[in-house]
């Protein structure tokens, strides 16, 4: 048996009907040429299926102890598994477009997964226009994190067409296969444990308690205004349409653009690849409310998930942290705008410099603990943490196929919380950026919109920066025959 962590357990004690703490994803794939659509589905539902031992959590049911979910918690192999009702195969009504696949997945994110079994499902759907299918996935958030999600879904995939799978996907040969492969020509003489003595561990101790007090310092210094560009949670963050008390409804929408489009406005601004993405979602955040809502007049704070897992640690259910972006909504230049997103984001960064994981861990729960209070309470859409939650997972940088069927895109879904409805995350695959915009459907009705706003907004600061001579606008069709994109309909 293996015993959840803290921030493990934080993800299973939050849920409740109304905020369902499972992540997810849809991958978006091209049928094999020649092959029967609805025989094809059924081998890949059937291969999926016929596994002796699975990777957790796949296998795995929660198991608590008296004190409940208080108490320990530890995952353990069920018994009883049953891998017909984890692995669904169903198809859209017709005419099959993106507008029915994303009606139905908004429909599956938001229902609760069962606990009594193992945290997960699977669905194959068929029916898509253009000889595409669909499969989208759901796991618990106590049982995985963006970055393992990522692994898993790259240990069923490979970059030969022609390959086909001998076991199922979620297998244990299969993972371990994938891990050995990780870990070929990289594997160390010694791990840092192996290296690491006395005085090491010393020091460390020591070096703990030293970035522990900066932090608390950078803590007393931002409260009192002295903190520079450093945001944090609850500090100056406005209310506004995205902060509202949620229920389980949800909507879906998703979008590709090119990688290297949004790299270049990046670049153009002395930036990142992310600062960009911030950019491009905070100006489509500040029109979205200037259109359906009222715009704050103070900025809009974006909590941005940073990942803390360790080279190589693939099987670890969540490691990340987060700092808090200021999205400069209140800045009507683009240029000034992504300006002061990048400041926010290096004071952000630098806050945690020099910390070990465990280091961040612990800062970022202490960071969470007003919210912890304020939840229960009724409290957190007055006082929010942040306005909304923006997290870049990096994926894979080719093509790649799953059982000679190619995948077009991978769209990931998150979760939304009281206080703040609306979360945006972001895949990069092969040659483009896939987005998946997740929302509470009451709170957030035109959330669909944000699609078009984000193109804007890239359009501005490509104008912004000169850049818009050499851009290459999506289009409501595909460019290419290999790279259909998903494309969010009114």
């Amino acid at each position: 048996m293996k015993k959840l962590s803290f921030v493990d357990k934080g993800f299973l004690m939050a849920e409740t009907r109304e905020m369902p703490m499972h992540v997810g994803g849809v991958s978006l794939y091209t049928l094999p040429d020649g092959v029967d659509e609805h025989e094809f589905m059924h081998s890949l539902a059937r291969n999926v299926r016929e596994a002796d031992a699975l990777l957790p959590p796949f296998g795995d049911r929660l198991k608590l102890g008296r004190l409940g979910i208080a108490g320990n918690a530890y995952w353990e192999p069920d018994p009883a598994l049953d891998m017909d009702y984890h692995v669904r195969h169903s198809a859209l009504p017709k005419p099959g477009r993106y507008r029915e696949l994303f009606t139905l997945v908004s429909r599956l994110h938001g229902t609760l997964l069962e606990r009594t079994r193992p945290l997960w499902e699977m669905h194959l759907i068929e029916g898509l226009k253009n000889r595409q299918f669909a499969v989208y996935t759901k796991t618990h958030h106590a049982a995985v994190d963006g970055a393992r999600s990522i692994h898993i879904s790259r240990s069923m995939l490979s970059a030969d067409p022609d390959n086909v799978l001998s076991e199922s996907p979620l297998s244990l040969q299969s993972w371990q296969r994938y891990k050995d492969a990780l870990r070929l020509g990289k594997q160390a003489a010694h791990t840092d444990e192996e290296l690491r003595n006395a005085a090491d561990m010393l020091k460390s101790t020591f070096d703990s308690g030293t970035n522990l007090f900066r932090a608390l310092k950078g803590f007393t210094q931002a409260w009192s205004g002295r903190g520079g560009e450093l945001s944090l949670p609850h500090l100056q963050v406005p209310t506004s349409a995205l902060n509202t008390e949620v229920d389980g409804a949800r909507r879906f929408v998703a979008q590709s653009w090119p990688f290297a489009r949004i790299r270049a406005v990046g670049s153009a601004f002395d930036g990142t690849f992310n600062d960009a993405v911030l950019a491009i979602c905070a100006g489509a955040l500040r029109k979205y409310l200037e259109t359906h809502a009222e715009l704050p007049e103070e900025s809009l704070k974006a909590m941005v998930p940073v990942s803390i897992r360790q080279a190589g640690e693939v099987d670890s259910g969540n490691a990340v942290a987060s700092i808090s972006a200021d999205l400069a909504t209140d800045i009507v230049d683009p240029a000034k705008r992504i300006q002061a997103i990048m400041a926010s984001v290096r004071a952000g960064r630098a806050f945690y410099a020099d910390m070990s994981p465990k280091e961040i861990e612990l800062v970022s729960m202490v960071m969470q603990t007003p919210s912890l209070l304020l939840v229960p309470m009724g409290l957190i859409s007055r006082m929010p943490a942040y306005n909304v939650a923006i997290s870049n997972v990096p994926g894979i940088s080719e093509t790649m196929y799953w059982n000679g069927a190619r995948m077009d895109g991978s769209y990931p879904l998150s979760i939304v919380i009281d206080g703040m409805a609306m979360n945006i995350t972001l895949v990069t695959y092969d040659q483009n950026v896939d987005f998946g915009i997740i929302a509470c459907r009451r709170s957030m009705p035109h959330v669909q919109r944000i699609i078009d706003y984000m193109e804007d907004a890239l359009v501005e600061l490509e104008e912004a920066a000169g850049l818009s001579s050499k851009a290459a606008k999506p289009k409501s069709k595909p460019k290419r025959k290999r790279k259909p994109r998903a494309k969010a309909k009114k």
